[in-house]
């Protein structure tokens, strides 16, 4: 039976480098004594924040200090854990640091409640005592606008000391998924045994064999119906933990809460619903032209991530990929090229799949650290891509972190997506530009088409999935795994009209860990939409609007993500990069229609 290797058995290039966070346990568990000791400082600053602009500087440097070290320790355990998500010793430490971190929150949680007892001019006036102080100058209208969503000091900090509490459900979900669940081996073609992993589960539904694909899909689902109840339960109360959380903060419903972080009007994810509704037509055609492209009478939920292109994936080690990747952000820049390949000959990836680690990728670090990227590298196309998607993200924390205060090194989902979806449309450009294995390039057409069916088509699906089970759950409605089967066969019925839809596929929702941060995923639709343009616009106009792009970049969050969006080139305000993006989506559909 083919199986996952262990951690020893990886080389270290192929590890990211934590003891360059840490040089071990012990250096840990040093800071983490020093945040300790260091929240009573920070708590006898409470009833004196804006006693003069002396003082109220002085909280605010403490607070990020405290912060800082915090951000580095939870890091630390949460990537040692993930790891090997089995390790109980590395689990202990990401809950001590995540209770750590929520008594910082609750030991900060009085500053800005004090701070909205002031207006702006008398803010003004202590800047103007303090200069040092105008850094803030965003923070503080930030910290303003919020005023009518901000409580008592008092309740603030109750709601910063249940932090650890409000997340447990999708804790709960994340070791059920990665750690209790095992799922069963399939029979290969070729008469091997391969075990199905949260990891390999897309790639095997890739495999020319339908028969295979059909039996993989159907054991995937049927050990999620074994824990039907557990995850039932533990999205229910997710779902009611976002709404009561919401209530607290005198919201209407918790996607006005979730947006109203960012800044982000209701209207521009009503915007991409109702764009992308409008164009479900695309989605269909693509459809249709995957049935075809496997000579079958009906398209089955197990042919859905079936290239439509002969064979499987061609093999990309991951060397290749690197070449690729750094090759095709050319047009952004030799600093931007230079600081990526950097990175990737300075251990940010940890790059193959082993027993126990926690499954998919995604970019980490700290403003204190080097980028860290985990990854499940599978040599493929798809796998070619994720990596130049996390790389997106690490360049912008890197850049962010280098130019911008610790107040502002922090940046949004909504801006976060496009930095990560740029890279990726600008491998598909020059992979399409420069390779002549015409067997390839068919992979990777293929794959930017799938890219953009599960990018703005299904994350606009999930979206709609989480606004319509909210609503369902603050309307009094009861989300009882039968009734979110119902919700999320009808979506998936709307979104895939050419294809079966079967019992199985109405529990797909259980394996989405995204659910358990709400309202979350709509921001890799908007991302695509925004990244689509500017990539436009960079290879149109060059170096001027790459360095545009790559300011947006340092910007980290000094400014609202509309605002930084319009800054580098694009209106998410508007409709109108959605229905650009879905145009394009529609133009390779036709130029793949055409090499086929």
């Amino acid at each position: 039976m083919s199986s996952v290797p262990e951690r020893s058995d990886v080389d270290e290039e192929h590890k990211w480098d934590l003891e360059a966070l840490y040089a071990d346990d012990e250096a840990w568990e040093d800071a983490f004594e020093e945040v300790q000791e260091r929240l009573a400082d920070l708590e006898a600053y409470e009833g004196r924040v804006t006693e003069d602009a002396e003082t109220l500087l002085d909280v605010l440097e403490l607070r990020e200090e405290i912060m800082r070290t915090v951000s580095n320790v939870a890091s630390y355990a949460r990537m040692r854990k993930d790891e090997d998500t089995t390790d109980g010793h590395y689990q202990a430490l990401l809950a001590r640091a995540q209770s750590l971190s929520s008594e910082a929150q609750s030991a900060a949680s009085f500053i800005e409640p004090e701070l909205q007892d002031l207006d702006r001019e008398e803010i003004e006036a202590m800047v103007a005592e303090e200069p040092d102080l105008g850094v803030y100058d965003h923070y503080f209208d930030d910290v303003l606008r919020m005023k009518a969503h901000t409580r008592s000091a008092e309740i603030e900090n109750l709601l910063a000391e249940l932090g650890e509490v409000t997340g447990a459900p999708g804790e709960v979900y994340n070791t059920l998924a990665n750690a209790d669940m095992e799922f069963p081996a399939v029979e290969t073609p070729d008469g091997e045994q391969t075990r199905i992993t949260l990891n390999n589960f897309t790639t095997l539904q890739k495999k020319p064999d339908r028969e295979f694909r059909q039996d993989v899909y159907e054991q995937f689902y049927d050990e999620w119906e074994t824990v039907r109840n557990a995850v039932g339960s533990a999205y229910k109360n997710s779902v009611k933990t976002d709404s009561k959380l919401a209530n607290a903060r005198n919201y209407d419903s918790a996607r006005e809460a979730a947006l109203d972080g960012p800044n982000i009007p209701v209207d521009v994810y009503d915007n991409l619903v109702d764009t992308v509704r409008e164009n479900l037509d695309k989605l269909h055609r693509h459809a249709e032209l995957k049935r075809d492209s496997i000579g079958a009478d009906e398209l089955q939920m197990w042919d859905l991530y079936v290239p439509m292109v002969e064979g499987e994936s061609p093999e990309v080690t991951y060397e290749a990929a690197r070449e690729y990747v750094v090759e095709a952000v050319a047009p952004l820049g030799e600093e931007y090229q230079s600081r990526l390949a950097e990175g990737l000959e300075s251990r940010w990836v940890d790059v193959y799949e082993t027993d126990g680690k926690q499954s998919g990728a995604y970019s980490g670090g700290t403003y204190d650290s080097q980028p860290y990227i985990l990854m499940n590298y599978q040599d493929d196309v798809s796998s070619m891509y994720t990596l130049a998607h996390e790389l997106g993200h690490s360049l912008h924390t890197q850049f962010t972190s280098e130019e911008q205060p610790y107040v502002y090194s922090g940046y949004e989902i909504f801006v976060a997506e496009v930095a990560s979806t740029v890279n990726e449309t600008l491998l598909t450009h020059h992979l399409l530009d420069t390779v002549e294995d015409e067997r390839l390039r068919r992979h990777v057409l293929n794959e930017y088409l799938e890219r953009f069916r599960s990018t703005l088509y299904r994350q606009t699906m999930f979206a709609e999935f989480e606004h319509r089970a909210h609503e369902l759950s603050e309307a009094g409605e009861a989300l009882t795994p039968d009734r979110l089967d119902e919700l999320y066969r009808e979506l998936k019925g709307d979104y895939y009209e050419p294809a079966e839809i079967d019992d199985r596929i109405a529990r797909e929702w259980m394996r989405i860990p995204h659910f358990y941060r709400a309202f979350y995923v709509y921001q890799y639709a908007t991302g695509i939409s925004a990244a689509v343009a500017l990539v436009d616009r960079i290879l149109d106009e060059g170096e001027p609007a790459a360095q545009q792009y790559v300011d947006f970049l340092r910007k980290g969050s000094r400014e609202y993500p509309l605002e930084l969006l319009r800054g580098a080139g694009v209106d998410m305000a508007s409709p109108e990069p959605v229905e650009s993006a879905l145009n394009v989506y529609d133009d390779y559909l036709d130029e793949f229609a055409d090499l086929t």
